[in-house]
C-alpha cells in the first residue's frame, strides 16, 4: 500500500506534504484513522520533496478538479517555503483555486508573520478556530506552544483577511454547544472571515 502525496475528496485534489503538527487534538481523524477521502494511506514514510509533489500532479487529469488543497494527515505551513513553491507552480501551470486547511498555527511554527507571503497565490485559507476560548482551546487542541497558540491563530486569521480573497474559521460539528457555536461565529464576523461547521468526521 503507497503513501499518498495526492489525494481526491469531492472535486479537489488534496496535497498531503508532512506528517508535523504542532497540535494534537482529541478529536482528530488521525487518532483513528490511516486515510481520509480516495486515499490509501496518509501517514507519510517520508516527506515528499517539491520535485515529487509537482510529479505527482503530471500524472492526475488536473482538468477534472475543482481546487487545489493544502491539507494531509499533518499541518501544511510545517513546510511553508515548500507549499509557497507548490501553489506557484498550480498558479502558473493549471490555473486552480488553492485553499490551505490549517490550524492558524503558522507564525508560530515559522518564527515570522506568512500571511502576507500568501498574496497572489492563496485563495481560500480555512483556520481550524475550534473553540470560542483560551482555555477550552488548550484543552481541545493541546498545541505545543502553550497559552500563546490561541491569540496567535486569531492574529494569523486577520493578518489573512489582508491578502487572501476568502478567509473560513471553522469548528466540528458535535464538539460545541450552540451558545459557543455562536460566540465562534461573532468572533469570525469581527476579524471579517466567513464561519463554517465542518462535520464531525
Amino acid at each position: 500500500m503507497r503513501n499518498d502525496i495526492l489525494y481526491e475528496v469531492h472535486n479537489g485534489i488534496y496535497v498531503n506534504l508532512t506528517n508535523r503538527c504542532p497540535c494534537a487534538c482529541v478529536f482528530c481523524l488521525r487518532n483513528t484513522k490511516d486515510r481520509v477521502g480516495r486515499s490509501d494511506r496518509l501517514w507519510l514514510e517520508k516527506e515528499p520533496t517539491v520535485q515529487e509533489v509537482i510529479a505527482e500532479f503530471a500524472l492526475r487529469d488536473m482538468s477534472k478538479y475543482e481546487e487545489v488543497v493544502f491539507c494531509g494527515f499533518g499541518e501544511p505551513t510545517e513546510r511553508f517555503d515548500d507549499l509557497l513553491e507548490i501553489a506557484a507552480f498550480v498558479k502558473k501551470t493549471y490555473n486552480k483555486p488553492i485553499r490551505i486547511n490549517t490550524n492558524g498555527l503558522g507564525n508560530l511554527v515559522n518564527g515570522r508573520n506568512v500571511a502576507p507571503e500568501l498574496k497572489g497565490l492563496v485563495d481560500v485559507v480555512s483556520i481550524s478556530l475550534n473553540t470560542p476560548n483560551r482555555t477550552r482551546y488548550l484543552e481541545e487542541v493541546r498545541p505545543c506552544f502553550g497559552e500563546k497558540s490561541f491569540d496567535a491563530m486569531l492574529e494569523f486569521a486577520k493578518e489573512c483577511t489582508k491578502v487572501v480573497p476568502k478567509v473560513v474559521l471553522s469548528t466540528v460539528a458535535t464538539t460545541l454547544s450552540k451558545e459557543e457555536e455562536r460566540e465562534c461565529a461573532d468572533i469570525a464576523r469581527t476579524i471579517g472571515a466567513y464561519y463554517r461547521i465542518r462535520p464531525f468526521e
